[in-house]
């Protein structure tokens, strides 16, 4: 199995890279170490897997790539490489946001049509095209009302891997992940930063009451998902990727205090592009290609926060 993941050393990205050497696959990871939080960051992400000798790993833009030759061969192409953040994707800055989460999917799309091995086109959406979702928990088939700029880009890349299966047969596949938290979690998240701020004396920020929950997932979970979708996911179809409960920031806090007693809290208001509620519907996902989340959210906590001591 010979596989390309784009945005191979960013949170999510590097763990799927070691699950696919681990299940012994030819891999391809690209990553250009965008600025939106620390390169070095993701330098360390890819550090389990860049001298890998299955591995291929190119430090470079994809928009600079020979696509179609770096795709040729490949079974399965994961592409995770996006400008992430609901809060930063506002004003001057969405520009960068529908360069590398619009303009660049479709040049990968255009590139991925000539590949004539490929199996499957994955897809990482998220739950953010929802918005403030009609019902709980969520179906596939609600309608995609984003209430951020971020979820406006992801919904339009679905839109973009549909119209290349239309009407190319490109096997595309869309996964929309539910808050993904774990080791190596993007240092912008509110797991990071509470956990970051109990053992370094600092203040956690909390937008808003705290009330307003989530659907957490634990990175083994999504990765899991992801694999599986790359093997019995229907092309033409988007999937929940979620955690399997619903929980409110408050109760999530209230663990890490209990783990980590220095946690201090500072309410500030509500931030624009924030959906007040999530929670996933898997059952198309079960389905489908037998996805069924296996962490819960204090046995995800318990690791995270393992992972940060030890850094």
């Amino acid at each position: 199995m010979r596989v390309v993941i784009t945005g191979a050393a960013g949170f999510i990205g590097s763990h799927l890279t070691e699950r696919c050497l681990a299940l012994g696959w030819d891999v391809v990871a690209i990553d250009s170490l965008t600025t939106y939080y620390s390169p070095a960051a993701k330098v360390r992400n890819a550090h389990a897997f860049h001298a890998h000798h299955r591995c291929t790993y190119l430090e470079q833009d994809l928009l600079d790539l020979d696509l179609p030759t770096v795709f040729r061969g490949a079974n399965v192409i994961f592409h995770l490489a996006a400008q992430a953040g609901v809060r930063a994707s506002w004003g001057q800055s969405f520009d960068v946001y529908t360069q590398l989460n619009v303009t660049v999917l479709q040049r990968v799309l255009e590139a991925a049509r000539q590949t004539d091995a490929l199996s499957r086109f994955v897809f990482v959406s998220s739950s953010s095209v929802y918005g403030d979702a009609q019902a709980l928990p969520t179906t596939e088939d609600q309608i995609l009302r984003p209430v951020s700029p971020y979820g406006a880009t992801k919904a339009l890349g679905e839109h973009l891997c549909y119209l290349y299966y239309r009407n190319y047969g490109l096997p595309a596949v869309m996964l929309r992940y539910f808050s993904v938290y774990g080791p190596r979690q993007r240092p912008d998240m509110a797991f990071y930063r509470a956990i970051e701020a109990a053992l370094h004396g600092r203040e956690f920020v909390l937008y808003g009451d705290g009330l307003q929950t989530r659907d957490f997932t634990f990175v083994e979970d999504a990765v899991e998902g992801t694999i599986r979708a790359a093997d019995g996911g229907v092309p033409g179809q988007a999937y929940n990727i979620g955690g399997g409960s619903q929980i409110s920031m408050l109760d999530v806090l209230k663990f890490v205090g209990a783990e980590l007693p220095d946690l201090v809290i500072r309410h500030e208001a509500t931030q624009q592009g924030d959906a007040r509620d999530t929670s996933a519907d898997v059952g198309l996902a079960h389905s489908h290609f037998g996805y069924e989340p296996s962490w819960d959210v204090e046995r995800g906590l318990l690791e995270q926060m393992k992972w940060h001591r030890a850094r």
